[in-house]
């Protein structure tokens, strides 16, 4: 009978092992497989194994001949808690193979009576590893077997390395799968968005899109539009449990880096690992989201110097394949960041055509209407001159004609020359209050102003209240029969509200019912708030005064909670 070599037998064991994990690309059979003919050829019973994707987290992930004590409820022993191994391998001791001297989870099984260990009281434990990358245990064990020899150990570790190479391997294949895959569904997305862009009409309308299709297109859990200005962070938008809300949000963020990520002329960098699990456990905490294991966070193209905003994608768990979607949200993010510049630029075109039309006739008004009128008039005055030197009687009744004519082109003047103010508002370069304050005094009016917060308003959202003033005023010139205004301006983070105050003779309620159904002004003031999502209010006594007043937000146009578009 030829004579037992170890080494041939330690030989075979490597090459059967490496068969076997050649065999297949799907992990946790491969590894149930491995583990059944390691302990095969080495004569052992038992083994398992864990995976360690993060510090202090593991996972149970294959087995073979567990006893009853650790096979309980399925192998519920196995999937709570730590034990020795796995703190060692976690604080970076446990670098070999090495024999535990006893287990805590077979100690426990003992201690709690969850069932017979089979005589089994101590395991092998190696580190599984490829290179320096390291994987998680594997742990082996036999009944009676107190210690492993040196040999044993040595052929433990080189399993355990062949395990990690094949892990290594997978990983890699998975991750090329993955970002091709990837890749993939961006250019489907970046279709998509495009086609929606070319149609969006305003900021808000594209957000919404943006999140919908990324929800639509990725399998990422968690997405997320913020905006960052120094501590402060504003949640614009957010995907998350198959819906897209617009929740415009905001928090003080605390801890965060004092830098601000770098962003390079050509590429957009990822934000610290702390700062992106910092705005996730915000979110977490205000009630947005639920607890995610692990973020990515990428600013967008085009982010300011003293505020910039962030692409933010969230996992259920951890995994360095994770890591590997980085390159694709960095895509995403400059591609969603460009298609928000585009449609700035756009609005900005749209308003400056605005505006051009609006000088024009401002201008053409100014050149023909009111020059037609004014000469009316100073013709009418002539006339009426060259006619007093005649008889009083006989040209009494021409006399008031003309008188009448000459009245209603003065008036008709006024109000050109007001309509042209409105085409072309010179007071808005100096500020709202300003602007409103100089109009009011043009129609005679003393007015007091009162202004509480700091923040360049959105130019929509000024003209507006600009217009709304202006009619509050002419109503008050009119009909009030005071000449005090109060002019009240408030700026919060999210709104905006403007007050136009009298004192004056005020509105019966009859006459206040009937103004509501029927004035053209109070119609065009309401309508105007409106358009942009604000409100119209009109409260007045008679007697006593009248007060004007509009609010009107001053982020996107939306709810609250929306809806998935």
């Amino acid at each position: 009978m030829a004579e037992y070599d170890p080494h041939i037998q330690e030989l075979i064991t490597l090459k059967t092992i490496a068969e076997t994990l050649n065999e297949s690309n799907d992990l946790t059979p491969m590894l149930d497989v491995v583990i059944g003919k390691l302990l095969e050829l080495t004569g052992l019973t038992t083994g398992w194994m864990f995976l360690v994707e993060e510090q202090r987290t593991h996972e149970f992930v294959a087995s073979r001949n567990l006893p009853p004590g650790l096979s309980r409820g399925d192998n519920e022993p196995m999937r709570c808690g730590s034990c020795w191994c796995l703190e060692r391998y976690d604080d970076g001791r446990l670098k070999n193979a090495v024999n535990i001297l006893n287990c805590k989870r077979l100690d426990n099984a003992v201690r709690y009576q969850w069932g017979d260990t089979e005589g089994i009281t101590h395991h092998a434990t190696v580190p599984i590893r490829s290179g320096n990358r390291r994987f998680g245990v594997l742990n082996v064990a036999a009944p009676g077997k107190l210690h492993f020899s040196k040999e044993e150990l040595e052929l433990l570790e080189s399993v355990a390395y062949q395990i990690g190479t094949a892990m290594e391997r997978m990983r890699l294949y998975a991750a090329e799968q993955r970002r091709a895959d990837l890749f993939t569904r961006l250019g489907e997305y970046s279709s998509a968005l495009g086609a929606y862009a070319s149609q969006a009409v305003n900021r808000s309308e594209l957000t919404k899109q943006v999140m919908s299709l990324m929800g639509r297109y990725f399998d990422w859990p968690v997405a997320a539009l913020l905006e960052l200005t120094g501590n402060e962070m504003k949640l614009r938008a957010l995907y998350t449990g198959g819906q897209t809300t617009l929740p415009h949000a905001q928090f003080t963020i605390a801890g965060m880096s004092s830098a601000r990520p770098g962003i390079g002329r050509h590429k957009v960098d990822t934000i610290h690992d702390e700062d992106a699990q910092r705005l996730s456990e915000q979110l977490v905490e205000e009630g947005w989201i639920s607890p995610i294991k692990q973020v990515i966070a990428v600013p967008l193209a085009g982010a300011g110097d003293f505020s910039y905003e962030l692409l933010m994608v969230g996992y259920d768990t951890y995994g360095s394949s994770n890591h590997g979607d980085s390159e694709v949200i960095v895509a995403l993010a400059e591609q969603i960041g460009m298609s928000f510049q585009r449609i700035r630029l756009e609005e900005n075109r749209r308003e400056l055509a605005r505006m051009d039309e609006r000088n024009r006739l401002a201008r053409d008004l100014h050149d023909s209407v009111s020059q037609t009128l004014f000469s009316l008039g100073m013709m009418s005055k002539g006339v009426g001159g060259m006619l007093g030197t005649q008889s009083h009687g006989q040209n009494s009744l021409l006399q008031d004609t003309l008188h009448d004519i000459q009245s209603l082109s003065q008036s008709a003047l006024k109000e050109m020359r007001e309509m042209i103010m409105q085409l072309r508002p010179p007071g808005l370069e100096e500020g709202l209050i300003t602007g409103l304050k100089q109009y009011g005094e043009r129609l005679k009016l003393m007015v007091r102003s009162h202004v509480s917060g700091i923040q360049e308003l959105p130019r929509s959202v000024e003209e507006t209240l600009w217009r709304i003033g202006q009619e509050a005023l002419n109503n008050v010139s009119k009909h009030a029969a005071t000449k005090d205004v109060l002019l009240i301006l408030i700026i919060q983070d999210d709104h905006v509200e403007l007050r136009i105050e009298d004192h004056g003779r005020g509105i019966t309620k009859q006459r206040l019912n009937e103004l509501t159904r029927h004035s053209i002004g109070l119609s065009s003031m309401r309508e105007r708030a409106e358009s942009i999502g604000g409100q119209f209010r009109l409260y007045s006594v008679y007697r006593e005064g009248t007060i004007v007043e509009v609010m009107i937000p001053l982020e996107a146009r939306s709810s609250d909670k929306e809806g998935d578009y």
